[in-house]
């Protein structure tokens, strides 16, 4: 495309301008363009350093996530103010070097030759937009003249507009090609086409941020503007209000420490990021301040020259006056930004320095806090347990009997277990009522989940009362008699007794859960505690013609002396029973016999105590001599009858 212009360019003029420069005739430049541009940064580094800006701005989310206070709230806002300004500013300098860098570009036009071809080109673009313009006046006054000409002289005012009309054509034709050239001369310019991808490119960035459009349009129009601080959006709220130190749980406080922890950590990295932005700009601040004082000692050195300069020189002078005057304007408004920035991010680090040392506070107290909690934890757990241990030694010195050990034992098993969970519980809990509706919710599922469980477990204490049974008791549940070999929580375990002939066991082991306590059909029949014997009942027919009256002496002669070697033992646990009880329903320990009429003839009822140890032995006792005492009672009345006979 250079080439084409080199070539083509000098002869299009040559061919259709008559007023082109001569050759090595310096245009003069329109406005400020004699003296060279130089812009404080380049185009990749204007953009690097946005992008920069941009990605450091958007730790504003971040910063909004850790605000859970009120006074963490009150930072994020004055920060967020403080960020917006920094954008704007960011902005306003990448403007303003982009300025300086289209200002640079067509600078750099005036260069070399095609740069002079394309000022000549603007040059007559100029010239024949004048000439135009002067047609189209001619042409109208012509028209004017045509309408109110006579009708000798039309003819000639005709011909006149037709000729002028001809003449513009050919003007605009001019015009079009040269507005081509002109097109094809811009576009040729790297500089300046460079220079616009920029301004796209910061348009582009400022789009993505509210924040920058106001720093783009104040830098655009002169001046610096103040951006309009953006309302902050709501912290979270913890649930339930208030703040976590203060709240019962070491579920809430330890979670609170990790939180503030990395809401430390956070704080850090955020102010370094602002360490490393604020070192950028405080890098970058170096040039412009050079290049200020590089157009001072000029403008200094130009007014020593305009004291001895006159005539074409002085306007030369001015000429490069203005051009300084608008290159340190330019500057300035780089250099001015960049102060800006330096006060701005020393602020925001000053904000996040007392907002971090805040949340260190908060890091270090809700960690005392948390300390304070476990150790309280533990020193009750600790009590807990010691007293638990006293407990058992008190019970294995002071409670001898086994059974009563066992129960006491268990109690204190269950009583520990009960209050450490209910301690761990409520230590951990964030609120009572919380704890209570959640474990009144668990009990109602697990009553009707384990109900034949629970009402075992229950049932196990009524087993263990007063009269309750324990290991090697004999009972009877239903038409089941056995020796409870075993009582667990929620069911025991017999060795079931024969319940025919002697009181031995079968063989087998029968298994009852202890709610058979709350079950009214089948029953649960045992000895007192401390008794160890039963009552038996026989019957004995007697034979007609006896004397019954000698019969029931002999009856309960016989019985007595089977069951004398066990009377003491027996009188003993009848008086166990009376005074366990409470009541005189024990009677008497001895045997009895009780004589009663049937249509078959007169019957003995004989009721004797048996140790059931020895059940089996005394029953047979018992019926050997009542089968003795009856047998001779027969043979006394078959001896009468045969001496009436």
């Amino acid at each position: 495309m250079r080439i084409y212009l080199r070539l083509v360019l000098p002869v299009v003029l040559g061919s259709y301008l008559s007023s082109a420069p001569a050759a090595g005739e310096t245009p003069q430049p329109a406005g400020p363009t004699a003296a060279p541009r130089v812009a404080v940064l380049t185009a990749d580094q204007v953009v690097q350093i946005l992008d920069q800006t941009v990605d450091w701005y958007r730790t504003l989310g971040t910063q909004q996530q850790s605000a859970s206070e009120p006074s963490d709230l009150l930072i994020l806002y004055a920060n967020r103010q403080t960020a917006d300004k920094v954008v704007a500013v960011a902005f306003e300098i990448a403007t303003a070097n982009a300025e300086l860098l289209s200002s640079e570009a067509s600078a750099a036009k005036s260069a070399g030759g095609v740069a002079s071809s394309a000022q000549a080109l603007t040059d007559q673009q100029k010239k024949l937009d004048g000439q135009r313009l002067a047609l189209q006046a001619e042409m109208t006054s012509t028209k004017a003249g045509l309408a109110a000409a006579e009708k000798g002289g039309r003819a000639d005012l005709a011909a006149k507009v037709s000729e002028l009309q001809g003449e513009l054509d050919m003007v605009n034709a001019r015009k079009n090609l040269l507005d081509t050239m002109g097109q094809f001369v811009n576009e040729s310019d790297a500089k300046r086409a460079s220079a616009s991808a920029l301004k796209a490119h910061i348009d582009a960035i400022a789009a993505s941020i509210p924040a920058a459009n106001v720093g783009i349009a104040a830098a655009q129009s002169g001046s610096a503007a103040t951006p309009a601080a953006s309302s902050p959006a709501p912290a979270p709220v913890y649930a339930g209000g208030g703040t976590v130190s203060d709240r019962l749980g070491i579920w809430d406080l330890a979670a609170n420490v990790l939180r503030l922890s990395r809401k430390v950590s956070t704080l850090e990295a955020i102010d370094r990021r602002t360490a490393a932005l604020e070192a950028t700009f405080l890098q970058i601040r170096t040039p412009p301040l050079e290049q200020l004082k590089a157009l001072s000692a000029r403008s200094d050195t130009l007014a020593n020259q305009a004291d001895s300069a006159n005539g074409p020189a002085l306007k030369v002078v001015r000429d490069e006056f203005d051009t300084l005057a608008w290159l340190f304007k330019q500057t300035s408004a780089i250099l001015i930004p960049l102060s800006k920035e330096g006060v701005l991010l020393e602020q925001y680090r000053h904000n996040l320095g007392s907002w971090r040392d805040a949340s260190k506070r908060q890091y270090h107290d809700a960690l005392r806090a948390l300390a304070v909690r476990l150790g309280t934890l533990a020193a009750l757990l600790a009590i807990l347990f010691a007293g638990a241990e006293v407990w058992r030694r008190v019970v294995l010195r002071f409670a001898h009997e086994p059974r009563r050990r066992y129960q006491l034992l268990l109690l204190r098993k269950i009583t520990l277990w009960t209050l450490v969970v209910a301690v761990v519980g409520l230590t951990f809990v964030t609120e009572l009522s919380s704890f209570a509706t959640f474990a009144g919710l668990i009990t109602a599922g697990v009553a009707v989940a384990m109900q034949s469980v629970l009402v075992s477990i229950v049932g196990y204490f009524f087993l263990i009362g007063k009269y309750g049974v324990r290991v090697g008791d004999r009972v009877q549940i239903g038409t089941v008699s056995g020796e409870v070999i075993d009582l667990g929580l929620v069911r025991m375990h017999l060795m079931e007794l024969s319940s025919q002939g002697p009181l031995g066991p079968t063989g087998r082991v029968v298994a009852f859960a202890n709610s058979i306590v709350f079950q009214t059909s089948g029953g649960l029949f045992k000895q007192i505690p401390g008794v160890n014997f039963a009552w038996h009942e026989t019957t004995v027919s007697l034979p007609a013609g006896c004397n019954y009256a000698a019969v029931k002496d002999k009856l309960l002669a016989a019985v007595s002396n089977v069951v004398k070697d066990y009377h003491e033992e027996i009188v003993r646990q009848t008086q166990e029973i009376a005074k366990t009880t409470a009541s005189s329903s024990a009677g008497d320990a001895s045997p009895q016999i009780q004589l009663h009429f049937s249509p078959a003839g007169v019957e003995a009822l004989v009721r004797y105590p048996v140790q059931l140890q020895h059940a089996a032995e005394i029953d047979e006792r018992v019926s050997r001599e009542l089968l003795n005492v009856t047998s001779s009672c027969t043979a006394d009345a078959t001896k009468k009858l045969g001496t009436v006979a």
